[in-house]
């Protein structure tokens, strides 16, 4: 298996070195130069599997010829042994032909840790067997980095440097970043958004001496592994509901668009997929962007779901890369001109293309807060607000009677108790492995959003040269 970047300048790549690189030299993302098949009898086998079991069968194909050199199945296995759930990501049924996907049953509570746990152990394999280190450096808008200082922390091949934006994240999702004392994890709290932090994490790679000097490498979305690890639970949830026989629909609480593209991928392997819905809060670019056709920034609004105030959606370059053919030229021509114009308009093939599979629907603070309070009046069940935005878009969604939706429920709601609480009059409940973060003692960087001042931190910090 070979992989291309989305921009098409840099050199194709072998899994192993995607893995330890995240973003391309050219500023793209790596993408498979080829989609692997899985036969409708392989997909069926794999009902009634353990999640570690599937995991490794849908993610080998990716690895190619590297596949040999990992212990795949034990790093699977090992993976998933924390979750608190047997069925790592549980699926249930919620009302007539809507179930949710409990994504949260990991080490911080978010949906994060699935790809996480697994892309930490592969990345700790190879660089034993190369003899390497590495510098870790995330941008979060809130669960990505907690999931990486616990997948990460401890660990004598990297340092890890989490940036978020300074007081944009709920309390417990700073605290899971902050609390944790291993000494290789440092979290920095950016003055700005999460687009903020995401620019300067591209600036660093994009700075060829520096990033070479620290040996710098990516384990946001832009990692195609996060990626890889994220199409399993499709499988498994669509199983459960009748794959390969029966298709399935899928609404995906979105920011970055990693999760959602999880879908594509699982769709392009086989999996029979009848629609992917992108559910955005008030920061709506993806929503707009397929209504006008045109996709352009505007000013980060903050929500109560802050791990989608975004609104520069990394992995939204790879269904452009994508749903345009691997046309690298033009992926390149529209990423100059929004970082010129602002903005830039698709081409009609990739929008009828996009729109052929996906629909995005904007949901407000009012129509997440009652969402949660019909749920918990409904059902007695907690949701959190990242959760009730996804599940307001599925409940807009049309689909033929025969076809389930499945809402991605990516974060426990005692991560988010004031959300929580003030929609519905409830506080949901801190597990123990949250309670125990919620009165530790913090330590924090706080930075400016400049590159020269994150640089300077992680060269004084840092063990990677």
């Amino acid at each position: 298996m070979q992989y291309i970047s989305t921009r098409g300048k840099a050199a194709a790549r072998g899994f192993e070195d995607v893995l330890l690189a995240g973003l391309a030299e050219d500023g793209g993302l790596y993408m498979p130069a080829h989609w692997p098949q899985l036969t409708q009898q392989q997909i069926a086998a794999f009902a009634d599997r353990p999640f570690h079991e599937v995991a490794a069968q849908v993610m080998r194909p990716y690895m190619g010829e590297a596949a040999d050199r990992f212990p795949l199945d034990a790093i699977c296995a090992a993976a998933y042994a924390d979750f608190t759930h047997p069925d790592i990501a549980p699926l249930v049924p919620l009302e007539d032909g809507h179930h949710l996907l409990e994504l949260f049953h990991g080490p911080t509570l978010a949906f994060k840790d699935i790809a996480m746990q697994v892309l930490a152990r592969l990345m700790d394999d190879a660089l034993a067997r190369r003899g390497q280190r590495r510098t870790i450096v995330v941008a979060t808008s809130g669960d990505t980095g907690s999931a990486a200082v616990s997948a990460f922390g401890g660990r004598e091949s990297v340092d890890v440097f989490v940036l978020y934006p300074h007081g944009r994240i709920s309390d417990a999702q700073r605290r899971q970043m902050t609390v944790p004392q291993a000494d290789n994890v440092h979290a920095l709290a950016i003055d700005g958004t999460f687009d903020d932090c995401q620019t300067l994490v591209k600036a660093l790679f994009a700075d060829a001496p520096f990033r070479d000097a620290v040996s710098l490498a990516a384990v946001n979305s832009i990692n195609w592994v996060r990626v890889m690890a994220q199409a399993v639970y499709y499988f498994t949830a669509a199983l459960r509901l009748g794959a390969p026989e029966r298709a399935a629909a899928f609404c995906v609480p979105t920011g970055n668009f990693g999760d959602i593209f999880a879908g594509l991928v699982a769709h392009k392997m086989g999996l029979p997929v009848a629609r992917l819905v992108i559910a955005t809060n008030m920061n709506d670019i993806l929503a707009r962007t397929l209504d006008t056709g045109r996709y352009e920034p505007q000013a980060v609004v903050a929500t109560s779901s802050p791990s989608m105030d975004i609104q520069i959606s990394s992995n939204f370059e790879r269904l452009l890369f994508d749903a345009a053919g691997g046309d690298a030229a033009w992926v390149c021509e529209a990423m100059g001109q929004l970082e010129t114009e602002g903005h830039f308009d698709l081409r009609d093939d990739v929008l009828a293309a996009i729109r052929n599979l996906f629909a995005a629907f904007r949901i407000d603070e009012a129509e997440g807060a009652a969402t949660i309070a019909e749920v918990y009046e409904q059902h007695g069940k907690l949701i959190d607000p990242h959760t009730a935005i996804g599940l307001a878009a599925a409940r807009r969604t049309t689909l033929p009677d025969d076809v389930p939706m499945v809402t991605l429920a990516t974060a426990h709601p005692a991560k988010f108790p004031e959300a929580v609480a003030h929609a519905c009059k409830a506080t949901p409940e801190p597990p123990d492995r949250l309670r125990a973060v919620l009165s530790g003692t913090e330590r924090i960087a706080e930075l400016p959003a400049r590159a020269d001042a994150v640089q300077d931190f992680i060269r004084a910090k840092g063990r990677g040269r």
